[in-house]
């Protein structure tokens, strides 16, 4: 049968306990993890005081880390979350040892509650309730939590799409604010990502005295395949954003020389006949055409003549 009970308001225990089998296995999941938490594993378990600091909530590992110690494995792993319209690191600590898992979170990874939740209704389901081995149960919950890693992939996607479209019809600013976005995401993801390949093929090794050797490293090499499967995913991300940050700039570099082209033409066509209206304000005697009494038309048509001819010059040339 499987038991669920509520410790606390940050403890909860999942009693998975299949009666064809001798063993009996607890998941222990707790959020928010707090000196109260502490002392309760410390008493119930007798953890390292080092490893049950670094669960404390307000404790951030800088990397993913794992630790076998006497009678248990110890383990930091870090898994994206998105938040605010960017990926972040959520970091999970694993208590592994024979006939117990536990899990000490923030609560700010929807996966990992949705499959305790997925547990307490559908224990039959579970790889962990057929031979009750916590090693099986951390490769299910690894295994929602990697899978987990697919549908921000998806967003990725989708908008790179979006900056594609905004490339060619939207303004500059737009596409240099999205490229950036994915740009970050797509780092975040990786920098994530980066060292689960190899804890995960550490975990191949584990020994356990209810599953076969062989069983565990078939499911556990699942996982790395899937690793690895997401980082050559992001890998094609990265290629694809760095390909549409370069055609952005290759754009907006023929729009700037577009328009430096077409003030220098103004600026050439005006200092000719500026410089021809200056000659004419001067106040000197016998002036051309200053007595004319057409004299201001005439100055003005000879200027536009002037601009009508280097327009013409310009055209001809192909400068415009």
């Amino acid at each position: 049968m499987s038991n669920h009970k509520k410790i606390s308001n940050k403890i909860e225990e999942l009693i998975i306990d299949n009666p064809g089998s001798p063993f009996r296995l607890s998941w222990v999941n707790i959020t928010g993890a707090d000196q109260e938490e502490i002392s309760y594993l410390k008493k119930r378990f007798n953890f390292k005081i080092q490893n049950l600091n670094a669960s404390i909530s307000t404790v951030f590992s800088q990397r993913p880390m794992i630790f076998e110690e006497d009678g248990y494995l110890f383990m930091i792993l870090h898994f994206p979350i998105f938040e605010n319209n960017k990926i972040i690191p959520a970091e999970i600590e694993f208590f592994v040892g024979h006939g117990f898992l536990i899990t000490a979170h923030n609560d700010n990874i929807p996966a990992l509650g949705k499959f305790f939740n997925f547990c307490k209704e559908n224990k039959d389901s579970l790889l962990s309730y057929v031979n009750e081995s916590s090693v099986m149960l951390l490769y299910e919950i690894l295994d929602r939590l990697i899978k987990d890693c697919y549908p921000l992939i998806d967003k990725n996607s989708i908008k790179i799409d979006e900056v594609e479209e905004q490339i060619f019809s939207k303004t500059q600013k737009q596409t240099a604010d999205g490229i950036l976005s994915v740009k970050r995401n797509i780092i975040n993801l990786q920098k994530i990502l980066q060292n689960h390949k190899n804890i995960l093929k550490h975990l191949t090794e584990m020994k356990s005295s209810i599953v076969e050797r062989d069983l565990i490293k078939k499911h556990y090499d699942g996982l790395v395949e899937h690793s690895k499967r997401i980082w050559e995913m992001l890998d094609i991300q990265k290629d694809i954003i760095d390909a549409l940050h370069d055609t952005s700039e290759s754009i907006s570099n023929a729009k700037m020389t577009s328009i430096m082209k077409t003030l220098t033409m103004f600026s050439v066509i005006i200092f000719p006949l500026t410089l021809f209206a200056a000659i004419f304000a001067m106040r000197t005697a016998y002036l051309p055409l200053e007595s004319h009494p057409y004299g201001f038309w005439l100055i003005i048509g000879i200027m536009a003549f002037i601009a009508v001819i280097m327009l013409l010059i310009f055209k001809k040339k192909r400068w415009m």
